[in-house]
Formats: structure tokens, C-alpha cells, sequence
């Protein structure tokens, strides 16, 4: 980090007004609202930043020293991190939902456990789309057939030799994959190496390690899990096409082998105590280092014994065992999602798995939920590939169904099932909105009549669209049963795969028990490969943009900024966390300016709350005695409480107030569909109200201002909704509070 300008150095006993935005994505200056700013400390990806000396107000309320935490270039800051975010999506999905299981004590491991082999899953499938591609529909089915060779001269070079030598070097591509993300997971993380600490959490709760805690040794461990387990799947693959055709002894020691590494994987992602351990273990270390090593060299022993074994290869439609394994990793991932759904559902019925207090059907479902999602997506993508591949190969058939280069049946009822549940859950969407409309358009009006008793008939037309405003706002209640649905059906379309093993086809299961013809299905997955594809493009155009395009990260970049927020726990090849250099970061500035005298108001917008939150459950007592907090548009108790319940909770956001001496003021607004209260809501007629201090957090903001045009404007003033409130004299007079309780001896304190 480097060291504050001396033209940027505060006079000892000041505040300074530290500001940190959200996920939008802001310039320093826009964050600070001053034309001209300058960088005092950070560098490029995540910077400090403060008004230059000399212009006018450079300063902020009170008089305070103004400073912007800006971080939004860490988690997409360079092309090739925008774009791995794309295709390590599933992945990082995966790795988010290890963090949103319930407080289940005494069952913490077997979720997270579930978890992590639910992920190893997902790497398995990976290898397995890779290994379709290359070693089945090319080395396999193209090359040993003519009429696909034509005209292919790329492939003709290979198209004459014999199979064990087409498949051993088509294996090679694999290979490289698993070397690719493997780079990846190793290169992207560099950044915040500087950044781990080793001082003790200075919190008991889960949002504390996020940034405190070293994951190092962890995301090391699993990563060689993972390796390991990549290329035994791919050492399986070539290993069981070659035991239909022919048997040996060296076959079966490979084989054994093989399944020992997998075997030895399961069992290491299951010991979730050991794989944890922070402590130093060289030996253990070294265990997983080598596990990773044999299994590199069995791969070559298995690609090696396929291409000079003399045994002849008959020849069948597919790649023998291929179809076999796809399905059967189908199978196992709905039996996996089913066991964590079990656990999770039946632990969370002993306590309050939110920690808010009232009861919660739907809550604290979030890790079986985005598991399933992530699975769901991994499949889709796996399957598009195999098939787009299958339909490019083919390219003068109307169909890949009945062709030599058809896709194995798993991936067709894969990509079936995904189109079935995405169209279903768009529908059942509609009917959520159509049925909730009313009673969100009643509260809506509720709400609106409170705040403008007054209105005269001519602002009728703007009292409607605030109206609008907070009935769509209060829409983001009903995303939980949305999600719930669709990863029941993504679940269900994983189980039937499995029909794949008896080739049983869509079609005709459909036109036997529904009646729809045979084309219609299809054509339903025809389309549902169209749709797979145009999810892939919109991603990888929307990863661009957000890198080149600042103003379109502000809706992009939300998905990417709270993915990889949590470290690395289930998924070693997710993207990396960068609030393992965030928060550390924030927390090192803040303890430096209250070591030189000063004391310090954190603003946080958004997101930004949530970073500021993980920073105070660090920050030792002698620096929380000079720290006051104020967020605006706060995530927290609505989404992160709903979302993280182990980690955030009603017993965490006490402790936050209580390090900080209750100097915590949050405001919020009903139009805004993220951000809202933290402890009270404190409408008209709202019966909760927490017991002081919590009651004083929250001030609700009447949105907008007016619905009339003041004297001076034609318009009535802009609704805000989730827009940050620095330039509102409502967060002026929050700073002015906040800082007469920093610092009582200020002039004008009281």
C-alpha cells in the first residue's frame, strides 16, 4: 500500500469521512462528488482517494478530510479476469452456495462437505464435455468416418490412423483444458497475495473471515484435489472405451489406479476438518501435492498404453463407455443435491436459520438452491458444447439426432430438461407477478399515502409511477419462491438424464405419455441448444462490456462483485475473492488514520455496507472507539440476512453496532428494490421495534422528495430508489450526527 501524500496528511484530532461505493462501478470522483481528486494511497485495481488541496470545497460536511475507498477494477479489472468470470460462472455459483447453508450446528460439515463434492462434480463434467468433443465426436465418430472427413482438411492429417493413435493424441486437448483452468486458479489470485494477514479474527462470526481469514492453504489443497480428479476422470474415460473392446493386466492396474485417485479425492473433500486446517502441515501438504502428481503420471501411463496397445478397436457408434459415465455423473449430482436438500431442511427446522426471529419456509435454502443452479448451468454448458460440436460436424443434416456425430442421449435430455425449466420458471414468474400485484400495488399505496397526505389532484400521474416504484421494489420478496422452482425443476431435469442409460429417447417418452409428436420434441431441444448458446454469447459480450464500458458494469458487474465477495471454500478454480484484498486493505487504512490522531465515519453505499460490515468485525477496540458507520441503500438484513444466514445475522449486526458504540446511522428507502432496514423499519403502524440502541439505526427516506415540482423547477423531483444519498441533506444531517458523537468536543456537538 503506499503512503499518504504529505499534501494529504490531516491535522491530528480531525475526521476523516471515509467513503466506499457499491457495485455500480463509481469513479473516485464521482464518490466523493469533486472534480478534481488525487490518489493518496492503493493502486490502480483498489485506491484511496481524496479532493486536491487548493480548489474549493475540497472538504465535507463539518469541515471533515473527504477520502473514497474505490475497489470495483478488483474483481474485474483486466480482460482476462472479465472473461474467466464468464466461463467459470458454474463454478463460482458453486462455490457462493457453500456460504449460504443455515446455522446448522453439529451439521456443518456434512453440508459443507456435500458441498465441496458436489463441486469436484462439476469439474468432472468439464473434463467430461472436453473429452465428448475431442476424443468422442472427433478422434472417434469423425475420423473413423468418411463422409465426415470431407472436406476437413485440419482433421484429415489424423483421419487415416489407428484409433488408439487418434484417441491418445485427441486426449491431449483434455489435457490442456485442465492445464488451463488450472493457470487460471493459480494466476488470478496473485494479486491479493499481499494482502492475507495472520492476525487472530478479532469477531466469533463467519462475515469476519471474510478478508481475515487465509485461505491459502485451503484453496492449495483443494485444487490438487481437483487436478487430480480431472485427470483420472479422463484417464476413466479412455480407460473404459478400451476394456469393452479389450482386457489386459496392465488395463486393470491402470484402472485401479484410476479409481484409487478418485477414490482418494472423495475422501479428502469428506474429512472437511483436516482439508481446513489453517495450522501448518507440511506433511499434509506434500500428501496433496503428490496425490496430484501420480495421478498426472497415470494420465500419461493411460494416453501411452491407448496409443501402442495392439489389441484391434471395433467400431461402434460412440465412444464405448462414454454415454455411460456422462449419465451416471448426472445421477450422481441429483443424488447429491437431494442429500443436501434433506439435510439442510430438516436441520434448519430446529432453530431460526435466518436469525431474524420469525418463521422462514423458504429461507436458509440458499445452498441446496444455487448448488443446483450451478449444476443446472454446468450441464447446460456441457451439453451445448457436445452439442453445437455434434451439429458443426454434421453440418449438412437437418438434425443431430439421427447422425453418426449425435451427441450421447444424457446431454439431449439435459438440454431438454434446462429449456423445460428455464420456459417453466419464466411462467411461473408471470403468474407470481400477476397474483402478487395486487397486494404489492395495495402496500404501495399504503406507502404513498403516508408520505404524501397532501398531494393535490394535478400530481396524480406522479404519485402513480411512485406507486409503481415501490410495488416493483417490493418484488424482490418473491425471488426467493422464483428460485426455488427453478432449481426444483433443474433438479428434476438432472434425474431424468439418467433415462439415457436404458436410451430411452425425449421424443418418445413425451409422445407415449403426453401425446406431442415426436418433431415437436425435438425441436423443443433444438431450441433449447439456441437458447444454451445465446446465454453463452450474452455473457461473454456482457463480460466485455463490463470491462471496456463502466456504466454497463453497473448492471453486469452486480452478478461478478457479489460472487466472488467469498472466498474460495468449495471450488478452488472460482474465481478469486477479492475482499481478501478489500477488506484488509480498509482495514489497515483505518487503523493507520486513527493511529495519527484521527477519528473516521465510514459511508458505505450498497455493496460498499457489506465490505464496511466484514472491516469492523475486524478492527480492534482501540480503533472502533474512533469509528462511526453510516451506509445508505444496505443490503444487509435485506438480502445478505436472507442469503448468508451463518454469516450474516441478527447477532452479527448487534456486534457491529456494539464495536462501534451504536454511532450507526442506515438509511433506506421503500423504492429501492436492494437496499433497506437493518433492525426497524420504522413505517406507520409497524408493530417490530428493537429494544435501544438498535432502534436509532435506521432513518427510513421519503422517496421522492416531493411529488410536485418545487418553485424554482418545472419537474417534481427524481426518484431515487437504489441511487446513493451523499448529495441529500439527509445523509448531511446523518454525518453531522454521527460526527458530533465521534467527537463530542467539536464545535457545535449536541
Amino acid at each position: 500500500m503506499a503512503d499518504v501524500s504529505p499534501t494529504a496528511t490531516t491535522t491530528s484530532g480531525g475526521i476523516v469521512e471515509l467513503r466506499v461505493h457499491g457495485v455500480s462501478g463509481s469513479s473516485a470522483d464521482q464518490v466523493l462528488n469533486r472534480p478534481y481528486v488525487q490518489q493518496v494511497a492503493g493502486d490502480r485495481s483498489g485506491g484511496f482517494y481524496r479532493p486536491r488541496p487548493g480548489y474549493p470545497d475540497s472538504t465535507g460536511t463539518g469541515g471533515v478530510t473527504l477520502e473514497a475507498y474505490r475497489w470495483s477494477d478488483l474483481p474485474s479489472g483486466t480482460a482476462v479476469r472479465t472473461l474467466s468470470l464468464v466461463f467459470l460462472l458454474p463454478f463460482m455459483l458453486c462455490n457462493v452456495a457453500l456460504w449460504m447453508h443455515p446455522a446448522v450446528h453439529g451439521w456443518k460439515n456434512v453440508v459443507v462437505a456435500l458441498c465441496r463434492v458436489l463441486a469436484l462434480t462439476l469439474t468432472m463434467l468439464y473434463v467430461l464435455s472436453i473429452v465428448g468433443v475431442a476424443v468422442d465426436l472427433i478422434a472417434w465418430r469423425c475420423m473413423g468416418t468418411p463422409s465426415c472427413m470431407t472436406d476437413r482438411s485440419w482433421l484429415s492429417w489424423l483421419g487415416g490412423r489407428p484409433t488408439g493413435l487418434r484417441l491418445g493424441v485427441l486426449a491431449l486437448v483434455p489435457v490442456a483444458a485442465i492445464g488451463l483452468v488450472w493457470w487460471l486458479s493459480t494466476r488470478l489470485s496473485h494479486s491479493f497475495d499481499a494482502f492475507r494477514t495472520c492476525e487472530p479474527a478479532a469477531s466469533k462470526h463467519r462475515l469476519s473471515a471474510v478478508g481475515q481469514w487465509d485461505g491459502a492453504p485451503l484453496v492449495g489443497r483443494l485444487r490438487s484435489v481437483h487436478v487430480a480428479a480431472a485427470f483420472a476422470t479422463l484417464d476413466g474415460s479412455l480407460l473404459a472405451a478400451r476394456a469393452s473392446q479389450h482386457r489386459s493386466s496392465t488395463m486393470v492396474v491402470l484402472l485401479a489406479a484410476t479409481g484409487a485417485v478418485l477414490l482418494t479425492c472423495l475422501v479428502l473433500l469428506i474429512a472437511v476438518r483436516s482439508i481446513d486446517r489453517t495450522d501448518p502441515a507440511p506433511g499434509m501438504d506434500a500428501f496433496f501435492r503428490g496425490l496430484r502428481t501420480i495421478a498426472c503420471g497415470v494420465t500419461i501411463l493411460v494416453i501411452v498404453h491407448i496409443v501402442i496397445s495392439p489389441a484391434p478397436w471395433s467400431r461402434s457408434r460412440s465412444l464405448p463407455g462414454y454415454g455411460a459415465i456422462v449419465a451416471w455423473l448426472f445421477v450422481s449430482q441429483t443424488v447429491l443435491v437431494v442429500l443436501l436438500a434433506v439435510v439442510v431442511i430438516w436441520r434448519r427446522g430446529r432453530g431460526r436459520p435466518d436469525g431474524i426471529g420469525r418463521p422462514a419456509p423458504l429461507r436458509a435454502l440458499g445452498a441446496p438452491v444455487l448448488v443446483t443452479i450451478a449444476a443446472g448451468l454446468a450441464v447446460a454448458f456441457s451439453a451445448e458444447l457436445v452439442y453445437r460440436t455434434a451439429d458443426l460436424l454434421d453440418g449438412n443434416g437437418t438434425t443431430a439426432d439421427g447422425l453418426v456425430t449425435s451427441p450421447p442421449l444424457a446431454y439431449k435430455w439435459a438440454i431438454f430438461g434446462f429449456f423445460l425449466a428455464v420456459l417453466t420458471a419464466l411462467l411461473t414468474a408471470g403468474v407470481v407477478t400477476v397474483l402478487t400485484r395486487g397486494r404489492r400495488w395495495r402496500a404501495a399505496r399504503a406507502i404513498v399515502a403516508a408520505d404524501f397526505p397532501h398531494a393535490p389532484p394535478e400530481a396524480a400521474d406522479r404519485l402513480r409511477q411512485v406507486e409503481q416504484t415501490v410495488a416493483r421494489a417490493r418484488f424482490t420478496e418473491r425471488l426467493e419462491p422464483l428460485t426455488v422452482v427453478y432449481a426444483g425443476l433443474a433438479a428434476l431435469g438432472l434425474a431424468t438424464s439418467a433415462l439415457g442409460l436404458f436410451h430411452i429417447f425425449p421424443g418418445d417418452v413425451v409422445q407415449q405419455y403426453v401425446g406431442l409428436p415426436e418433431s415437436f420434441v425435438n425441436f423443443f431441444i433444438g431450441t433449447g441448444s439456441y437458447v444454451i448458446a445465446a446465454l453463452v454469447l450474452g455473457l461473454v459480450i456482457g463480460g466485455i462490456f463490463a470491462y471496456r464500458t463502466a456504466g454497463f458494469r453497473r448492471y453486469v458487474g452486480v452478478l461478478w462483485d457479489l460472487g466472488t465477495f467469498w472466498p474460495r471454500a468449495a471450488h478452488p478454480f472460482a474465481p478469486p475473492c477479492y475482499a481478501e484484498r478489500a477488506v484488509p486493505e480498509l482495514a489497515k487504512r483505518i487503523s493507520y488514520l486513527v493511529d495519527q490522531g484521527q477519528g473516521v465515519l465510514l459511508t458505505g453505499h450498497s455493496h460498499g455496507s457489506v465490505l464496511l460490515a466484514a472491516t469492523v468485525l475486524q478492527l480492534p477496540a482501540r480503533v472502533t472507539d474512533r469509528v462511526a458507520l453510516l451506509t445508505h441503500g444496505s443490503p444487509l438484513r435485506r438480502l445478505y440476512a436472507r442469503l448468508f444466514p451463518a454469516s450474516v445475522n441478527v447477532s452479527a449486526l448487534e456486534e457491529i453496532g456494539e464495536r462501534v458504540g451504536w454511532r450507526w446511522v442506515n438509511l433506506w428507502r421503500d423504492t429501492d428494490p436492494i437496499g433497506g432496514w437493518i433492525f426497524a423499519a420504522h413505517r406507520a403502524g409497524d408493530s417490530e421495534t428493537p429494544a435501544e440502541p438498535a432502534a436509532a439505526v435506521d432513518r427510513r427516506l421519503t422517496d421522492p422528495l416531493d411529488v410536485v415540482p418545487p418553485p424554482s423547477d418545472s419537474v417534481p423531483p427524481p426518484i431515487l430508489a437504489h441511487w446513493p444519498t451523499e448529495s441529500e441533506e439527509a445523509f448531511a444531517q446523518a454525518a453531522r450526527d454521527l460526527i458530533a458523537r465521534l467527537h463530542p468536543d467539536r464545535p457545535g456537538a449536541g
